[in-house]
């Protein structure tokens, strides 16, 4: 049923029609402007509005669901054999050649095969397809982008327990791999339920690690073999060494005995440079660093007690807690100590005492990072409590470069691989620094928080495009940095270089000064003691003067005080004395004067 309202009016209650012709225009009324009230009116501001004639869009990021894909692997032998002819048969294999060679088709084939690859084989003769058309052009300077960098993929610790990621090592072939130790370094917070596990990942899948490894004690640090991509050496929490082939599975081929390990975690090992690519070398804070060949775990093959006083007790060594070896300098090393200090060694001296070759201070805390410029070996960085300091090889005083004081402690920092003037820093706030000291020294590049959480270890792919970061939670964030930061600028080399030696140029300078000021203080110190010694000398002769004159005139006293004595016991007399024909009459008075 519909509901209808209707509502009803009188025709009068509208007016009169409304009735509408043509007629001729007609004014009624003509208003003119009155200038009096221009004065009153309130002039309205300008404002410009730009427009833009296109679409507004949006941009928003999103996490699509990621394919999940099996790596598997191929072993080809040799194929195209029938099932009944075993390959490894020589004879089965010769009569089946011949077989084949005697068909018709055979040859018919080979004949047609023939035409089409006598013709490839022209084409590549013809042409040159490796030629370089535009090597005289001039390269055109690329448009400056902001620095940036950004997150690629994250890592996360698989087990309900999360570790500390306490070491990192890129794959030595392409970097497609990333290995990462997970430790619990805090005095008694490892647990029971914790798994001793470390992993190796495929960077493009972050969802499932590509290879377990399975020590008998939390890996503290690894690193791959430059020389064979597939061994990797790592330093346990309980002091050993193990070493693992991925060919061969999850365990560990060799471990080192405990007898001749370290009695502490060990903090770095590192390869050495030698002809067979087994050579290692590690530091623990026992004071120690001991040389393995992993060939033979059984013992290390050298050792060296860290003691400052070249004496070999190791109870007064220092404790290492990192290590820096560089391939050109075979022969020299250099290690980061608990008590701030840089002990740079020499392995081929002929004496223990010898290797300890000299010491840098500079930090007062333990130095969690060293590592050696790779485009000017003489400078190495370091970093330790709240600053990041750079050095010369030839100034033992102080560093060339450093950074100001930051709000949180530096855990770790290595150099670009590709730019001299760049490196990179973590800290416990969760900030990754990008610094790039031909920019500015003062402040960061760059600084990106990477995550919540403290944030312990550091590695730079080869390529300097890729950086990896270990954190707290057991997270491994993988971020790719624009290529600004990561492709060599025009002069660089040089530029750093006359940085280096201008800094190092002043550090002598103020070296010198403060060791003349210091010669100065010490000259002024003896002199003064000498004047005082003087001064007792004086003095001594003095009183030796004083007690002289006493003595004197005690004598003097004494001897007048006998004579008058004398006197009075004998009567006084007169005597004359005839001189020169003369008679005088001489005779003394109280005062023992003669008058005449």
């Amino acid at each position: 049923m519909e509901i209808v309202h209707v509502d009803t009016k009188l025709r009068r209650e509208f007016g009169p029609p409304a009735l509408f012709s043509d007629r001729i225009e007609e004014l009624l009324l003509d208003l003119h402007p009155d200038p009096s009230l221009a004065a009153q009116f309130i002039q309205k501001t300008h404002r410009d509005q730009a427009v833009q004639a296109c679409r507004q869009m949006s941009e928003h990021q999103i996490n699509t669901e990621r394919f999940q894909s099996n790596s598997c692997g191929l072993n080809h032998v040799e194929g195209g054999w029938p099932k009944d002819i075993n390959p490894n048969e020589m004879e089965q294999t010769i009569r089946f050649r011949k077989k084949v060679e005697k068909d018709d088709g055979y040859i018919n084939s080979i004949l047609q095969l023939g035409s089409v690859m006598e013709h490839r084989i022209k084409q590549n003769n013809s042409i040159d397809i490796y030629q370089q058309y535009f090597d005289e052009e001039e390269e055109v300077e690329e448009i400056q982008e902001p620095p940036s960098a950004k997150t690629i993929n994250v890592f996360r610790d698989p087990n309900e327990l999360k570790r500390t990621i306490t070491g990192l090592s890129w794959h030595p072939d392409g970097g497609r791999k990333l290995a990462a130790a997970y430790s619990c370094l805090e005095f008694q917070k490892t647990s029971r339920n914790t798994s001793l596990d470390s992993y190796i990942w495929d960077i493009e899948n972050p969802n499932h690690p590509e290879v377990t490894l399975k020590p008998a004690s939390l890996l503290v640090c690894l690193d791959y073999n430059p020389k064979d991509s597939h061994t990797l050496v790592g330093g346990c929490y309980n002091g050993q060494i193990a070493y693992w082939d991925t060919r061969k599975g999850s365990q560990p081929v060799e471990y080192s005995s405990m007898e001749h390990s370290h009695r502490d975690p060990v903090y770095k090992i590192i390869w050495l440079q030698s002809k067979t690519g087994t050579d290692a070398f590690s530091a623990s804070t026992d004071g120690q660093i001991l040389w393995w060949d992993v060939r033979k775990l059984s013992e290390p093959t050298e050792r060296l007690v860290l003691d400052p006083s070249r004496e070999g007790n190791l109870d007064r060594a220092l404790g290492a807690i990192s290590l820096e070896f560089e391939a050109t300098m075979p022969t020299k090393f250099m290690v980061g100590t608990e008590q701030g200090l840089v002990v740079s060694c020499n392995r081929k001296a002929k004496t223990p005492a010898e290797k300890i070759v000299c010491t840098y201070d500079g930090h007062h805390g333990p130095i969690y990072a060293l590592q050696r410029n790779p485009f000017f070996p003489k400078n190495f960085l370091t970093v330790g409590d709240w600053t990041a300091r750079i050095w010369s090889e030839d100034i033992k005083e102080s560093s060339i470069m450093w950074s100001k004081y930051q709000m949180s402690y530096l855990m770790d920092a290595c150099w670009s691989p590709v730019r001299p003037s760049i490196f990179f820093t973590v800290k416990m706030d969760g900030m990754l620094d990008i610094w790039d000291i031909l920019f500015k020294q003062s402040d960061p590049t760059l600084s990106l928080k990477v995550c919540d959480k403290p944030l312990y270890s550091l590695r730079v792919q080869d390529n300097g495009r890729l950086v990896a970061c270990g954190s707290q939670s057991g997270e491994a964030t993988l971020l790719e940095i624009c290529s600004g930061l990561s492709t060599l600028q025009k002069n660089e080399k040089s530029l750093v270089a006359a940085m280096f030696e201008r800094e190092t140029k002043r550090e002598k300078i103020l070296e010198a000064r403060q060791r003349e000021i210091r010669l100065k203080e010490r000259s002024r110190s003896e002199q003064s003691k000498d004047d005082e010694t003087g001064r007792e000398d004086d003095e001594e002769d003095s009183e030796q003067l004083i007690a002289k004159v006493e003595s004197d005139f005690y004598s003097l006293v004494e001897a007048e005080f006998r004579r008058r004595q004398r006197r009075e016991e004998t009567p006084q007399e007169h005597n004359k004395e005839v001189k020169n024909g003369v008679e005088t009459d001489e005779t003394e008075d109280e005062t023992g004067e003669t008058r005449k």
